[in-house]
């Protein structure tokens, strides 16, 4: 579905902030994108996204196809109309209108009310407390149920690929579960493949059916959940301890 293919970007022209970045998502699987502050993870979303440009960043070797069609040239709007959605790590959500007003922002290119109708269906399914919030305005969420909006305002554009960057930041540590719990319902239920960027590596290998790993730009990693955690320097550096047990937990 989507191939990353030895991207390279620059910001400024001058800071080299991918250098060789590879990745491939299936359909019908969570992807987890794994590594340290700075190495390129939400650069990474952003080249696929299309919104590089706007920060003064442009791709400048490599290639991204999603079903074959190469990206890197279209605006946002046009990537979303292709299927791929994005959550951002700030959510940017307008704070000043209702749950169910910024609900419609995400399903602002569709036009047939019957399927803005089984939008927000959808998406008061698998979130139900924003069904009974939805006339609360978001600015007045707790942290948790602001990232549930922003997932379900995501999944309004009926996304094939849902690109999350972060959702666990700021988060609880039950709050988190509770979302990656529906992050991956939502794979499974509604066949929507996800790229998944996380700072919370034990519970993104928990969920993800593979994981790459980057550094300073670079896909330096890639593997299975079970390959990964026999690795002792991905335990020490990226988990940041050494025994986990069948779960994924610290022993």
């Amino acid at each position: 579905m989507l191939q990353v293919q030895d991207l390279k970007c620059t910001y400024s022209n001058v800071i080299r902030a991918l250098n060789g970045v590879s990745i491939t998502v299936n359909e019908g699987e969570i992807i987890g994108l794994l590594g340290p502050n700075g190495a390129g993870k939400t650069t990474t979303l952003r080249c696929v996204m299309g919104e590089v440009g706007f920060l003064n960043g442009k791709i400048v070797d490599g290639e991204i196809r999603f079903d074959g069609k190469k990206l890197g040239t279209d605006a946002p709007f046009e990537v979303t109309q292709l299927g791929i959605s994005l959550v951002p790590e700030d959510r940017k959500l307008f704070i000043d209108m209702t749950v169910e007003e910024n609900l419609l922002m995400g399903a602002y290119g569709i036009r047939d009310k019957n399927r803005v109708r089984r939008g927000y269906e959808k998406v008061y399914a698998y979130f139900p407390v924003l069904g009974d919030l939805r006339h609360r305005l978001a600015g007045y969420l707790s942290g948790g149920e602001q990232q549930m909006l922003a997932i379900a305002r995501a999944l309004m554009a009926n996304p094939r690929l849902l690109l999350l960057d972060e959702p666990s930041t700021g988060l609880a540590p039950k709050v988190t579960a509770t979302i990656f719990g529906i992050i991956k319902k939502i794979m499974e239920e509604d066949k929507v493949s996800i790229l998944l960027v996380e700072q919370n590596a034990v519970m993104t290998l928990k969920i993800s059916n593979s994981c790459y790993i980057l550094e300073n730009g670079r896909t330096v990693l890639h593997g299975t959940r079970d390959q990964l955690m026999q690795d002792t320097k991905i335990k020490d550096i990226y988990l940041g301890v050494r025994s986990y047990n069948e779960e994924g937990h610290c022993d």
